[in-house]
């Protein structure tokens, strides 16, 4: 159950289908779902259940559009697991997570405009790369080309710019939740990162689902977050009740490589949201923020190649990454499937 966006106007999904929600009129005949993230809490309520009750014409889901247009695109590092995992592969000698890490969620901004649906094919990116053996950068295809399993959510109701938006007003201006692959050119990454962080390493394009499930849907998913330790500061208190336990799963090929939890995610959706508005900056109806990488604990649960393969593998062309997840409630989040084309130029 989760709203997207067709030729004729808003969608619901049921099951395997879509139902057209354009003959309910007013936001439902748009072409997107933005007029409906605008409206707020309780139009979002009565939105839910009026899909619910209608009986339109039905279509396969496959027929599903971007879902809402993009205003903002932030990306966060909210897995403790994944953080550690790099760490140790990027800084073997010293401490994995640096030492912000515990204090806030490390994000960076994104590229709104190469936010694509799923079944958009990824187009191998061009950049400059260097490896350690090599004296100097060329410039070509990424030859470490990666996916990130994420969660997104998607601000609905914006926020007055100067105005910090707190932890407990998150679902006052959150509408719901996507499935967010985050493609990522590790190696362009690794050479133009410092000092400034990522760039076109990240920015060539951002997968998500075409269904936004609503946060009304997910109650019943929600769960306790990991404690965290330290304890964060006053304005990112708060927000521990807003774990989701949404089952994940990551096929390449065809092939089940990964299965893990977003209920394993260190920083909460709330925190992430209060983070991002702490200095006075602005929320947009349309924005999006996604978890950053979702790895586990356990083998098996990583969510990028370079964890799963130990940076031994990555995406080849022809490759097909299809990300699922399903919440503890039953709700399904979609997919977000994408497959590698050669690069050009």
């Amino acid at each position: 159950m989760s709203f997207g966006a067709g030729e004729s106007g808003l969608l619901w999904r049921d099951g395997d289908e879509a139902v057209d929600l354009a003959g309910l009129g007013d936001v439902f005949a748009q072409p997107t779902l933005n007029a409906l993230l605008a409206s707020g809490p309780a139009a979002w309520k009565d939105a839910i259940a009026a899909a619910r009750d209608h009986d339109g014409p039905r279509a396969p889901l496959a027929g599903a559009r971007l879902p809402f247009t993009v205003a903002d695109y932030v990306d966060f590092y909210s897995s403790l697991e994944h953080a550690t995992n790099l760490g140790r592969m990027f800084r073997p000698d010293q401490e994995p997570l640096l030492p912000n890490w515990r204090w806030l969620p490390v994000g960076y901004h994104g590229r709104a405009g190469s936010v694509v649906v799923s079944g958009t094919d990824v187009v191998r990116p061009l950049g400059q790369r260097k490896a350690p053996d090599e004296g100097a950068p060329t410039f070509g295809p990424s030859r470490r080309l990666d996916f990130e399993l994420e969660l997104g959510f998607v601000v609905g109701v914006g926020s007055e710019l100067g105005e910090p938006v707190p932890v407990e007003d998150f679902a006052r201006h959150v509408f719901g939740v996507v499935l967010v692959n985050d493609w990522s050119a590790r190696d362009i990454q690794a050479w133009e990162y410092q000092p400034l962080g990522p760039f076109l390493g990240k920015s060539f394009q951002t997968s998500i689902s075409a269904w936004v499930t609503p946060l009304a849907l997910l109650e019943e998913a929600r769960v306790e977050a990991p404690q965290q330790d330290p304890p964060p500061l006053s304005h990112l208190h708060g927000g521990g009740n807003w774990g989701l336990d949404v089952a994940l799963e990551v096929e390449l090929n065809g092939e089940t490589i990964s299965r893990g939890n977003a209920r394993t995610l260190y920083w909460t959706m709330p925190q992430q949201l209060a983070h991002a508005t702490s200095n006075g900056a602005p929320l947009r109806t349309g924005d999006l923020m996604a978890s950053g990488t979702i790895s586990g604990a356990e083998p098996g649960t990583e969510g990028s190649m370079i964890e799963l393969f130990h940076g031994e593998r990555f995406l080849a062309d022809g490759d097909e990454i299809a990300l699922r997840g399903r919440a503890a409630n039953g709700i399904e989040l979609g997919e977000v499937r994408g497959r590698v084309l050669p690069a050009r130029g």
